[in-house]
């Protein structure tokens, strides 16, 4: 009965037709189903809507990168890892034949001997602890060890390996100097490498008194074999990025000289400077234009640089480590013979630049430099000069220096970053600091100050009164050597054309100086690559008319108490703006005597 009325139900009557009920539920649901997809592409809407509200309330960035590390990450990779290489079709323009025959030369001037075969096992790899030096007894017709001033010591070096064998081959990066801390003295010596393991050192006698000679192990032969590597194959290995902003939206890229391409990498925004043609580039952002970086700065170290094999030769007991004496490591100088010079003739081809005594530097030669110990004397020496200093933070101690005697003007600028203004109206003073162009591994500088140092010395008058004070090599330690001569090439040519127009403007070239470093930072700022670096400046800037080329190696090295810092001690600081200085005020004179 139930069944029967069940079934009467579901078949009904409908115009002389018959209707199911599953026909009339079908039916009302096809009406319906273009409601409910409406319904849900509308929240699907509203949800991304929402999200993207979200987003520019918060200010969120949309990064390609993963955030920056304050510290140097490990530098030790496991071996089975590999690199991504950096491809680099866009390095800038080519040299012309005149500039590429330039380049091979100094390329081929700074060439270092390495080892005779590729990986050399650890244990047959350089040992200071193993390794020691030899003081060789002076020449004398009376048979006599005796030193006096104006004459030389001839040091011999043994480097052997951990095994203890004598080492046959060179290439071991060694620094060496002789020093007399209670009276203030020091000297750097020449290093010069037989190629067969052992090292001749020659150091100047030129003070009188008991004085210690120094030898270190900056890097074993091996170890520069790997630096030679990470220079060209890793430029990469300090990360630079730059922030892009649009009102509240805001991503951030890499950026470098070199950056991988290819269709699965952002396009490039190319940011490389039309009158130079310094080249530099940043990843496109996804949602801005390359218009809206608003600012640069080097985010972390790079890690995973090294294989096991490798970071072996990186440790504390093989970097920067003294090598000891065979037997006594200091000798008592006696003055000189009667008629004798402080400066002998067989010191002629290896003299540093100068030396201290008594705290003060001493060129060997060109002009005396002069003390200035009190604001007077340093006021009435820059008096109606206009000092423009570019270049890195080494050049930025000068100014801190300066500025204590000058008033500072506050430009309002980021602290150790810059530009800075300093002015003496009264006697018509002015110095300023700007940094130069990237690559530059500051922490934050705006994109409107990343200024390349040739365009900023064209932009000057020069004369008489105008001193420009040049420093640019640390922050290009992780870059090949071409990359470094390039840019002094157009500094060389800034220099040339603003003593041409203004042959009275006094440049100084300020060199590299060595620094202590542990053993992971070596892999980005090691000596090794501020020497061969400084070879390059030197070779580069020697012999230009208006340009002193100041020895902040020698000066830094030769320091009798103060430890090797990329940014010297005061008193070395000081030394130099005394050089600088005299240099000015010689330059004054001979103006106001013409």
């Amino acid at each position: 009965m139930f069944w029967s009325r069940c079934c009467a139900d579901r078949t009904r009557r409908c115009g002389g037709g018959w209707q199911s009920d599953d026909t009339v539920i079908v039916g009302t649901l096809s009406r319906y189903s273009l409601f409910f997809l409406f319904l849900m592409l509308l929240g699907v809407f509203l949800l991304l809507w929402n999200m993207h509200v979200l987003e520019r309330c918060n200010c969120e960035s949309v990064s390609s990168l993963y955030p920056p590390q304050s510290n140097i990450s490990s530098a030790i990779k496991p071996s089975a890892s590999a690199h991504n290489q950096n491809s680099c079709p866009h390095m800038g323009r080519e040299p012309t034949p005149e500039e590429a025959q330039e380049q091979r030369s100094l390329l081929e001037s700074i060439s270092w001997p390495g080892p005779p075969r590729p990986e050399v096992p650890v244990n047959q790899s350089s040992d200071p602890a193993h390794s020691y030096f030899v003081i060789q007894p002076p020449a004398n017709v009376s048979g006599q060890a005796t030193w006096r001033v104006g004459g030389k010591l001839e040091v011999l070096v043994y480097m052997h390996n951990f095994l203890g064998q004598p080492k046959t081959y060179g290439g071991d990066f060694l620094l060496a100097r002789i020093r007399s801390p209670e009276i203030g003295a020091g000297a750097s010596g020449r290093v010069v490498d037989w190629q067969n393991g052992t090292y001749a050192v020659e150091l100047p006698l030129l003070w009188a008194g008991r004085a210690q000679v120094e030898v270190t192990l900056v890097h074993s032969s091996e170890a520069v074999g790997v630096l030679k590597r990470l220079r060209e194959e890793r430029p990469d290995r300090v990360r630079f990025q730059s922030v892009f902003r649009s009102g509240s939206l805001q991503e951030t890229t890499e950026c470098n000289l070199c950056l991988p391409t290819g269709p699965r990498r952002a396009e490039l925004c190319d940011y490389t400077d039309p009158h130079t043609g310094e080249p530099w580039y940043c990843y496109k952002p996804k949602r801005l234009g390359c218009d809206r970086r608003i600012n640069h700065f080097r985010g972390e170290y790079k890690k995973n640089l090294l294989d096991t094999h490798e970071s072996l030769l990186f440790t504390r007991s093989t970097v920067q480590v003294p090598v000891k004496a065979h037997g006594m490591d200091n000798i008592t100088i006696l003055p000189a013979a009667e008629g004798q010079s402080s400066v002998g003739k067989d010191q002629a081809k290896f003299l540093p630049s100068g030396y201290y005594f008594q705290g003060a530097w001493r060129p060997l030669s060109g002009m005396p430099i002069q003390q200035f110990n009190d604001s007077s004397a340093i006021t009435q020496c820059l008096r109606g000069k206009l000092l423009y200093m570019f270049g890195d933070s080494t050049v930025r101690q000068w100014f801190e220096y300066l500025s204590a005697f000058v008033p500072e003007f506050n430009l309002r600028s980021p602290r150790n970053i810059g530009p800075y203004m300093a002015v003496d109206s009264v006697n018509n003073i002015l110095m300023t600091f700007r940094c130069h162009g990237p690559p530059i591994r500051f922490n934050t500088v705006l994109s409107s100050e990343l200024h390349y140092i040739a365009n900023e010395i064209d932009g000057l008058r020069g004369g008489t009164d105008t001193i420009v004070a040049l420093s640019i090599w640390s922050h290009f330690s992780t870059f090949p050597v071409e990359v470094y001569i390039r840019r002094l090439r157009h500094v060389r040519r800034a220099v040339a054309r603003l003593l041409d127009r203004a042959p009275g403007t006094l440049v100084v070239v300020r060199t590299a100086n060595p620094q202590t470093t542990d053993p992971d930072y070596s892999l980005y700022n090691s000596d090794w690559f501020s020497v061969q670096l400084d070879a390059v400046l030197r070779a580069m800037f020697r012999g230009m008319r208006g340009v002193v080329l100041l020895d902040a190696w020698d000066m830094a090295l030769a320091h009798p108490t103060q430890p090797h810092l990329l940014h010297p001690a005061p008193d070395i600081v000081k030394n130099m703006a005394d050089l600088i200085l005299s240099h000015v005020c010689r330059a004054k004179q001979r103006t106001s005597k013409a």
